[in-house]
């Protein structure tokens, strides 16, 4: 049993911690301080209690019947309350940083935020759940944490937006952005799971496409102009 404990937990944080760390090297050309990071991926983590308790709350409202109640579900108990614990963690905690000194860095954390709230969200459903069903971890590496991770790339983009405008008009639109456009892909993601609408399944697969060409632009575009900024540097610094 210890094997199976074991290993099911091997599985169930693998995932999260390989995207981590792939995202760390990604941000190659001026990278976020290790601590900073594991604090917000241990905070991510731990939002995970709350959560926990304001969607059970919601879930005792969730009087509507058939799809109604599961868009509630997917909607306003899991995208809205995750997403926003998700959120609250870079607000509190690396925003206001110095170390959030460009646009890649909005991404770097949400992501760290998101794939921590995953990974005990994964330990849950593979290690306690669905101990005996091997599939799950399988099913939840491959779709669920990414996933996470992608909501969290839409998060920090329009969180890094907001950071870097002295436009206080637009500073309030995007903070609102960072967190209903997030909830709205998070919302759609689980609605085409939950509702097992043979029709909605057809779309599923070309819908996680859009999500990630969609965000893998955003991130790309934050890439460059980190590099940009790090070459400027340099051509200073040798001027």
């Amino acid at each position: 049993m210890k094997r199976l404990i074991t290993r099911l937990f091997i599985i169930a944080i693998t995932p999260a911690i390989s995207i981590a760390y792939a995202v760390y090297l990604s941000d190659r050309y001026d990278r976020e301080p290790i601590g900073l990071l594991i604090k917000t991926f241990i905070l991510g983590a731990l939002v995970v209690i709350p959560t926990i308790v304001v969607e059970r709350i919601l879930m005792y409202f969730n009087v509507f019947p058939g799809l109604i109640g599961i868009a509630y579900t997917a909607f306003a108990v899991a995208g809205l309350v995750e997403e926003f614990f998700k959120r609250e963690v870079v607000l509190r905690l690396a925003y206001q940083s110095k170390h959030f000194n460009e646009k890649l860095d909005g991404i770097v954390y949400a992501i760290f935020s998101a794939l921590g709230f995953a990974t005990i969200e994964n330990i849950i459903y593979v290690v306690f759940r669905f101990t005996y069903n091997s599939y799950v971890g399988l099913y939840r590496g491959i779709l669920s944490v990414p996933a996470h991770g992608i909501f969290a790339v839409t998060m920090g983009y329009y969180l890094s937006l907001a950071k870097f405008t002295n436009n206080e008009v637009e500073k309030r639109n995007y903070l609102n952005k960072s967190l209903y456009m997030p909830l709205i892909l998070h919302g759609i993601f689980d609605f085409i799971l939950m509702s097992r609408i043979p029709f909605l399944a057809f779309l599923f697969v070309p819908y996680v496409f859009y999500l990630w060409r969609t965000n893998q632009i955003k991130l790309n575009k934050y890439i460059v102009e980190s590099k940009r900024n790090f070459d400027d540097i340099n051509r200073e610094d040798k001027n």
